[in-house]
């Protein structure tokens, strides 16, 4: 648990801090409100704004996008709005298409979970809020403060409890009384925009308004608004757990333990029937059962549900479009590949081979630094000899910055101790079926440990986090090289780092994306989950954090991950094709999915189950089909920055780590 902050939020102190200040803040720029408040529809008041609150798409502060959030009151709801500024510094290069994708619509308090505050040691706070789906948005920072303002507003218009689990936790309408749930339900909007930068239907009935942009004229960075005209509830024992970060921070050890944990973490929604509420009110839909009684039917009549068809008629599109795997890339082609100096001749007619077909073994040595950009395509013979020697200098003098830590200095170095015992826990377990790792005293291993120490002296910020060794252990399996393996696995986790920031921004901005490909991809399929608490994608967290290591087929299961690797490190047909991988795997079992209508804790048991059974050039071949199926609809989807995408900028944007064990 967290510590908590000296004073709670409900406390007379902050109470009367937050009067006080909003007070001062409306006389300040009373002109300003008005102004606001003019582009409001009838009925609607903006209770709270504050400028230059900033989203963070990608590890580069460069890259930042500003914008002004507002809390909007109509009648007995609350909304949350977030507006990126037109124009107007780190905006001035933003597009349109990309403004509309991460703008925050009219979400209503009723569609929120809880909202994590976070206040690092050095930065700023920021705020993470979590939808009753699951799904997050990305983290807001608050540069010239105004988090314990925006949270005391909201505490004055709708239901909000700190967690008994972590203090820095705020629940959103989690009331314990059944009742008093029931008659909160009936302040719910009759239609309402929900989702992340999605836009209202035609039959929506909210007023508010989505159009309020601000032009990147003149504002005032420190000034925040808040009306205070609410009255104060009662305080109660926080009920239950914050449920996007409670299961974020289990989801790597979903493997025996799975449905135990997300059974806890979700019993209490499907037991109270407040899930369903919902979903009848905003869904309308004709399938009006509860999740308690799908699970109940799974064993019964699982064939007699009808099944919607796909839309795509996806067997009949990867026929078309589905290339057949190739042979893999062997020496004589790949020696054919280069002029007489070293230099790649085209480089992209090999990541298209190597997307077709593969590498084959005996190459991956030399194939692995150009795909993972640590050597570049245009590089001679000569600059790549002359770069391993100043690399290997290089490594030789991080990793002795922690081998040089003396037993005195160490017992002063809690962080050091810290992750020098995660990495050497996780070592020992990884791979060790392999007998490149198997054995006592395994030198490998002691490689494995040894890398793994020296990349979180590299990159301090980041640290170590489990599913690491997960990735650095087929490099260094395939180059059997200290240095070599460390410097491919420093280009790797250039891409994949956000994954494992203690924010999980890198994982909710992937799994995002994976719901939108799925709803332009499988409407059918995407309501379904919809309707059934599984919209979050959590059951894909493993899938995405360590690249289907360990899903496809056993036999040969250590070469068919590295093969899956290398063809997604060609971006041939995308930056995100692990995605559509993810979408080929539900397309194929889509029919069993909802046939035996699998509620969240039932398709995260089948999921985990699927290891060993994905057949590899199959999947490969649907997710090229989906690709080119989507094209730029699909990538109009996933939002600038999503890793795998290589941030462009200068200035690592790696949050602080509270603690080294991101999950």
């Amino acid at each position: 648990m967290q510590e908590a902050e000296l004073h709670d939020l409900a406390d007379d102190a902050d109470y009367a801090a937050s009067q006080q200040q909003g007070s001062a803040s409306l006389m300040r720029s009373d002109s300003s409100s008005r102004r606001s408040s003019a582009s409001e529809p009838d009925g609607a008041e903006v209770v709270y704004w504050k400028d230059n609150v900033t989203i963070h798409p990608t590890q580069y502060a460069s890259e930042r996008i500003s914008g002004r959030l507002r809390l909007n009151k109509q009648g007995p709801s609350l909304f949350m709005t977030w507006i990126p500024y037109k124009g107007q510094g780190s905006n001035a290069k933003l597009s349109e298409r990309d403004r509309n994708l991460y703008t925050i619509r009219a979400v209503p308090f009723t569609e929120v979970r809880s909202i994590r505050r976070h206040t690092p040691t050095l930065g700023w706070q920021y705020i993470i809020v979590v939808l009753s789906s699951g799904l997050a948005f990305p983290p807001l920072y608050f540069y010239n403060g105004g988090v314990k303002e925006f949270l005391a507003t909201i505490k004055l218009h709708v239901f909000l409890v700190r967690s008994a689990e972590d203090a820095n936790v705020f629940l959103v309408n989690d009331i314990q009384d059944r009742l008093q749930r029931t008659l909160s339900s009936l302040e719910l909007p009759g239609a309402v925009a929900s989702g992340l930068s999605s836009s209202p239907t035609v039959g929506e009935s909210l007023s508010i308004s989505n159009e309020d942009r601000t032009d990147g004229g003149s504002f005032d960075g420190s000034a925040s608004h808040v009306q205070q005209n609410g009255r104060r509830r009662q305080k109660v024992q926080d009920p239950a757990r914050d449920l996007s970060i409670q299961v974020l921070e289990k989801f790597s050890l979903v493997t025996r333990f799975a449905r135990e944990t997300t059974s806890q973490i979700f019993g209490e929604i499907h037991s109270d029937g407040y899930g369903d509420s919902e979903r009848r009110a905003h869904n309308q839909t004709l399938q009006n059962y509860s999740s308690s009684e799908v699970a109940n039917d799974v064993e019964k009549v699982p064939d007699e549900v009808p099944v919607a068809s796909d839309p795509l008629e996806f067997e009949k599109k990867t026929l078309v479009w589905g290339k057949p795997r190739e042979a893999p890339l062997m020496s004589d082609e790949w020696s054919a590949f280069f002029d007489s100096e070293g230099r790649i001749k085209d480089s992209e007619a090999l990541k298209k081979r190597i997307f077709y077909g593969g590498v084959d073994y005996m190459l991956r040595n030399e194939v692995w630094p150009f795909l993972l950009g640590y050597h570049a395509f245009d590089s001679t013979y000569a600059e790549r000899e002359y770069l391993v020697s100043v690399k290997k200098t290089e490594y030789e003098t991080i990793k002795n910055q922690w081998q040089s830590i003396s037993s005195e200095q160490a017992k002063r170095f809690t962080k050091f101790r810290e992750r020098r015992g995660l990495v050497e826990k996780d070592v020992v377990r990884t791979d060790r079926s392999l007998s490149f790792y198997d054995g006592d005293d395994n030198p490998n291993v002691n490689l494995l440990r040894d890398i793994l120490l020296t990349y979180s002296f590299y990159n301090f910020d980041l640290g170590y986090c489990q599913g690491m060794s997960d990735l650095l252990s087929p490099i260094l399996y395939v180059m059997k090289n200290e240095s070599e393996s460390f410097w491919c696995f420093v280009a790797l986790m250039e891409r994949l780092g956000p994954n494992f920031n203690r924010d999980q921004n890198g994982m909710h901005t992937q799994l995002f994306a994976l719901s939108k490909l799925v709803e332009l991809l499988d409407s059918p399929l995407h309501n379904y989950f919809k309707l059934n608490d599984c919209l979050n994608y959590f059951f894909c967290f493993r899938w995405v954090l360590i690249q289907f290591k360990r899903q496809v087929t056993w036999e040969f299961e250590f070469e068919r991950t590295m093969r899956v690797w290398e063809v997604m490190w060609t971006h041939y047909m995308s930056e995100h094709l692990h995605l559509y991988f993810c979408v080929a795997i539900l397309k194929r079992y889509r029919r069993k999915i909802m046939g035996e209508q699998m509620d969240f804790d039932t398709l995260l048991k089948f999921i985990n189950e699927l290891s060993g059974q994905i057949d590899l050039d199959a999947t490969l071949r649907d997710a090229e089909a989906l690709c080119v199926c989507a094209g730029e609809n699909g990538a109009a989807c996933i939002p600038p920055g999503t890793p795998p995408s290589l941030p462009i900028g200068e200035g690592s944007l790696y949050p602080l780590q509270d603690d080294d064990d991101v999950l």
